[in-house]
């Protein structure tokens, strides 16, 4: 809270009659609002501004040298472990590109550890330069039809909904549990009536989005098409345009972001890894993507905003006005978004603010609890009343998968991959030591000509998932996974030539994000040398057996229909 001193100091430098704590002199301000663009300075006092459009003296200044200011980016929808390194680490990676508020679904964490997964990223957003924000996590399980490691009802979330970092409740990626009035749903929807609920509703149109939204679900990131985010937008949906590692969906809904729409659109990046964040960029690439695409300049640092700020309640921030949080990027080129400083909270960022931050212990460091496979495991029984074999479709770019067949041979080891057809195995291996469930099956689009790629991170329930060739390989990469006790692994003609170690919850690094980005490039090589043609195999492979995207998907249960919403005989 503001105590009454501290607001007559900013009202006192805001009429000029003190010194500010800081002046940022000679910049040039974007206001997101008009999109005029006017020389000034930005005064400064603790966390807030006090005076723009004017002249001012501080006690600190920072020299603008004509830069642009603009209000600090803001990340809508995003899941800090697809980053693959702690809340620390993404904080020193993200937000020296301009990124100064990350809300956040700690949904991979909690399928691993439940409640204390939670409670270890509040303490994390504690901590952090970065503002990070937390939407309880909603779907755990995100559904029935697979195993994870823990179990959240409204009971276990109830306790965390006033802690200061909460802002909601996160994706409700179960829609067709809402429309068929699952209790335990309709059980956290209800608490959080008169609050912020996130969507994750893909394809989902007509009729069946009015129920759904009926149950004041505000937004949707899964829109991959102009005129599915159109239908959305026209009842009431706030549109968060995502482009992450895998999911990117820019391209396709750059064409609704304009004067009329941007209030009612902001920008997410749902999972992005470190690898993509040093090569491309993070919010920064979509601004400079979409402004190169033709959408109105001020109208996209709107929706990077001060939109996302109203949308999600954060009534603080988003514009560069005097009583407004002073969250600010400084950038040397408008349309290329070239970021090159950053305020957050008031202060200049700079290496020793990361380093003065005080840490929290990791958790989860024993998640992998599974013992170790053989190549018999993976072997996949033929069934004697089907000629065609169901094989998952996968395309570069979407974790939506496709609904392919194939002719495979069959062995006394059971159905053979066809590698001339590009079809080759799959198989998802329960680690949470429930119940050692096992669903094997075939997978076309990764182009593997020999070996294996396994991964711990395995959305939404995170068990290993595993692509191959050949038994041997892949019980060769899952067996180094758990000695590991989670990560990456690529095996080639029994040796393993790429690894990274997720320890935390078998999902994050405790390197930082300069090793993992370097290490990922060493598994990328690795899989290309195997044959890999999908630009992101890591993350594609953790997208198989999300049984909440369409269509076809790989659980530990076995092969599931999204569609149907059950699984394949």
């Amino acid at each position: 809270m503001t105590s009454s001193s501290q607001l007559a100091r900013m009202i006192l430098v805001g009429q000029g009659k003190a010194p500010a704590d800081l002046v940022i002199k000679n910049v040039q301000l974007l206001d997101v609002i008009t999109g005029a663009v006017t020389p000034t300075d930005i005064a400064i006092v603790e966390d807030r501004i006090v005076g723009t459009l004017a002249q001012y003296d501080g006690l600190q200044t920072i020299d603008g040298a004509g830069r642009f200011a603009v209000p600090g980016f803001i990340d809508t929808h995003l899941h800090i472990e697809s980053s693959l390194v702690t809340p620390f680490e993404f904080d020193r990676c993200v937000l020296p590109h301009g990124v100064t508020t990350a809300l956040c679904d700690p949904h991979e964490i909690a399928n691993v550890l439940g409640a204390e997964g939670i409670r270890y990223f509040l303490d994390c957003a504690e901590r952090t330069i970065m503002d990070i924000r937390v939407n309880l996590s909603s779907c755990v399980p995100a559904t029935g039809f697979e195993t994870n490691g823990a179990t959240l009802e409204i009971e276990d979330l109830a306790p965390f909904r006033d802690h200061p970092k909460v802002v909601g409740l996160a994706e409700m990626m179960n829609f067709p549990g809402v429309l068929a009035g699952d209790p335990g749903l309709l059980a956290k929807l209800a608490a959080f009536q008169g609050g912020h609920i996130d969507g994750h509703a893909p394809l989902l149109l007509g009729m069946g989005l009015n129920g759904y939204l009926a149950a004041a679900i505000r937004t949707d990131h899964e829109a991959t098409s102009a005129a599915e985010a159109r239908e959305k937008l026209a009842k009431g949906m706030a549109i968060l345009i995502r482009e992450g590692s895998v999911s990117k969906d820019l391209e396709a809904l750059a064409e609704i972001l304009d004067a009329n729409t941007s209030s009612f659109v902001a920008l997410c990046t749902d999972d992005r890894n470190p690898l993509d964040i040093a090569e491309e960029g993070h919010l920064d690439s979509s601004i400079r993507r979409l402004i190169g695409r033709g959408c109105p300049l001020h109208h996209v640092y709107r929706a990077a905003s001060h939109s996302a700020a109203r949308i999600f309640n954060l009534r603080d921030r988003g514009l560069l006005a005097s009583g407004w949080r002073a969250d600010i990027a400084l950038l040397d080129n408008l349309e290329e978004c070239r970021v090159s400083d950053v305020i957050a909270g008031g202060r200049l960022v700079t290496p020793d603010r990361f380093a003065a931050r005080s840490s929290v212990e990791p958790v989860g460091l024993n998640s992998v609890k599974l013992q170790p496979v053989t190549p018999a495991t993976f072997n996949t029984p033929a069934n004697p009343a089907r000629n065609q074999t169901p094989v998952i479709g996968v395309k570069p770019g979407l974790i939506l998968t496709f609904r392919e067949t194939a002719t495979l041979a069959s062995t006394d080891e059971g159905l053979q991959p066809d590698l001339a057809a590009d079809v080759i195995k799959v198989a998802v291996v329960e680690r949470h030591g429930r119940n050692g469930n096992i669903g094997r099956g075939f997978v076309t689009g990764f182009g593997l000509k020999r070996g294996a790629i396994a991964s711990s991170v395995g959305h939404d329930s995170h068990n290993i998932t595993v692509v191959g060739t050949n038994n041997e390989d892949m019980a060769l990469s899952v067996n180094r996974l758990i000695e590991l006790r989670g990560g990456f692994a690529v095996a080639d003609n029994g040796a393993i030539t790429a690894e990274l170690a997720l320890p935390i919850a078998g999902l994050m690094s405790l390197e930082p994000f300069e090793t993992v980005a370097a290490t990922l490039h060493e598994l990328r090589d690795a899989a290309r040398a195997i044959g890999c043609v999908l630009p992101e195999p890591f993350l594609q492979v953790s997208f198989l057996a999300l049984p909440v995207i369409p269509h076809l998907k790989m659980t530990d249960r076995g092969l599931f229909d999204v569609d149907a919403f059950d699984f394949v005989d």
